[in-house]
């Protein structure tokens, strides 16, 4: 399981570009609240020499899959979440950790800690109303 700024990390495949080579299908952590991509730990000496290879033929786009024997669903076992979970299951649970932080950081008085989960919380909230004002629409 990874962290960001305190959120656990959703795993997935994404496209990520290398120079000029966009470079799909690798398996990536992404954080809901900053919205960093961190390549997954298992794959990234894999990926590396994929990019560099790619690029040095030229190739404008590769399918990491193709190329790379990985772990498959193995490799997000230990992610809290995942891409194929529904997206507000996904910021609920996200929500929930904080809070459950937030409690920790106020019982500990850890008042920096507590701006930076009160602020991941703000931004996790956002994203739930955005995502229940797309319900309703649809």
């Amino acid at each position: 399981m990874s962290f960001c700024c305190g959120a656990s990390m959703i795993g997935t495949n994404g496209t990520l570009k290398h120079y000029r080579t966009h470079i799909h299908n690798v398996p990536i952590l992404f954080c809901p609240v900053c919205n960093r991509v961190d390549i997954h730990h298992k794959i990234e000496n894999e990926y590396e020499i994929l990019a560099e290879y790619a690029h040095g033929d030229g190739a404008s786009e590769v399918d990491f899959l193709e190329y790379v024997d990985g772990e498959g669903d193995n490799l997000f076992e230990n992610c809290v979440n995942n891409e194929n979970e529904d997206p507000m299951d996904v910021v609920q649970n996200q929500i929930d950790m904080a809070l459950d932080l937030l409690a920790f950081a106020k019982g500990i008085q850890d008042m920096t800690w507590e701006t930076e989960l009160k602020r991941r919380l703000g931004v996790l909230s956002k994203r739930r109303s955005k995502l229940r004002g797309r319900r309703t629409s649809c």
